[in-house]
């Protein structure tokens, strides 16, 4: 949501879902845009519904608000707004609040208030009202759409074949990763089951990979996983591992991931799930190709590709391939202190195994790379103490392998490595 701006709300201009025109707050006053016939009312099962405030201003969390709708003192959504005597609008409870800790001010102006009486700003309150109903109705019907869409693109799967089978899957698959609701419909009619049984020994990796993508973002019960450990659906997923897209690999990765998660994991499944992984360790470039990528990923996706790299790191192969690519230790010191601690747990242990299986020319390239000045930031940054401990442990290491005074030069400290 927006930061307040203490601007005249007078002035304020927003779009209130009228013929798609943007209106000022007088305008919409003067032309009753205040949620008329109709408005704020949501009609199920033939039965008129007033929608709540309260509850439209959770579900809209993520929407960006108009800044005149936001509470200069807790800058949300106001529900019950009043006016004081300088004009500003303020939350009723939040300004209340303000007056029993002591203070006669207002609090966007700072001006001594003369008389300290709050005035409900009726026309504020159903400006408000409107708005957040019109872009809950909208969002809802968005919402049955995208429903609507999913089950009949599950409908479609069971008589496509061929190309257009393969267009139904990749339009179920953004319209999945897109939206949760999507994601429900597909569950709650059987989707999951329809999806995986497309995956088999006859399969095509065009096929294959639309419905991983399609199985990775959905919640896989107990059922669902044991039917994806199958031989013949593990082999495919080796193939396209070995062969696919990028895009393709990453998929498979979290699916297999999915897949060994959990206490109803299948002791007989480990040895066929750990050679899927193994076997696609460094197959057909791997690594290089997911390293380059790292600087332009999002945050999600980054978290992605650096588990992958994470998990090869732990084998000999992947340890191998991860040294012998030129931009892994570059790449991935950048990331620190610049991604989600998650991210950079990850990046520290792909660093340590690279490090470790070549010391003396890894912690070279590392620190002229910058990460022992990383390193210290991340010690002393409020960053959890798991993570302090690997970036300890990494500089020792880069301390051990490589000239002490040219890493205390690179950092500007002394002593730091004690």
């Amino acid at each position: 949501m927006p930061m307040y701006k203490p601007n005249s709300y007078r002035n304020a201009r927003l779009d209130v879902g009228v013929g798609g025109q943007v209106l000022d707050l007088e305008t919409a006053v003067k032309d009753g845009v205040l949620g008329g016939v109709g408005g704020g009312v949501l009609v199920s099962a033939g039965v008129a519904e007033k929608l709540d405030l309260k509850k439209m201003i959770g579900e809209l969390a993520s929407v960006e608000v108009p800044s005149v709708f936001i509470c200069p003192i807790s800058l949300d959504p106001m529900e019950d707004p009043v006016t004081l005597c300088t004009g500003q609008t303020y939350e009723r409870s939040n300004i209340l609040k303000w007056f029993s800790l002591g203070h006669c001010t207002c609090p966007t102006t700072m001006q001594e208030l003369w008389d300290d009486t709050v005035t409900p700003n009726r026309t504020m309150q159903q400006l408000i009202y409107s708005w957040f109903s019109q872009k809950f109705l909208a969002m809802k019907k968005r919402s049955e759409d995208v429903q609507g869409r999913a089950i009949e693109l599950l409908e479609n799967l069971k008589k496509v074949k061929g190309q257009a089978r393969v267009q139904t899957l990749k339009e179920l698959r953004q319209v999945v990763a897109a939206h949760s609701t999507a994601r429900k419909a597909v569950l709650d009619n059987g989707g999951t089951a329809s999806v995986s049984s497309l995956l088999g020994p006859f399969t095509t990796h065009a096929v294959g990979s639309e419905a991983v993508g399609i199985l990775v973002n959905l919640d896989l019960d107990f059922a669902s996983k044991s039917n994806l450990r199958q031989p013949a659906k593990v082999s495919l997923m080796v193939d396209m591992l070995n062969e696919g897209s990028i895009e393709t690999k990453i998929n498979c990765t979290r699916l297999i991931e999915m897949l060994m998660e959990g206490t109803d994991f299948e002791h007989e499944s480990l040895s066929s799930l750990s050679l899927l992984l193994r076997g696609s360790v460094v197959s057909i470039g791997t690594v290089p190709p997911l390293v380059e990528l790292l600087p332009s990923l999002n945050s999600e996706c980054l978290e992605l590709a650096l588990y992958i790299l994470e998990v090869l790191s732990s084998i000999p192969e992947g340890r191998l391939a991860l040294k012998d690519c030129a931009s892994t230790i570059p790449n991935v010191v950048k990331l620190l202190m610049r991604v989600s601690e998650a991210c950079m747990q990850l990046a520290l242990s792909i660093l340590w195994a690279v490090c470790m299986l070549a010391p003396e020319e890894c912690t070279a390239l590392a620190v002229e790379a910058g990460l022992a000045a990383k390193l210290l930031l991340v010690i002393q940054s409020g960053c959890n103490p798991e993570l302090k401990q690997q970036s300890v442990e990494l500089l020792k290491l880069c301390s051990l392998n490589y000239t002490s005074t040219i890493v205390i030069s690179e950092c500007k400290l002394t002593r730091t490595i004690q």
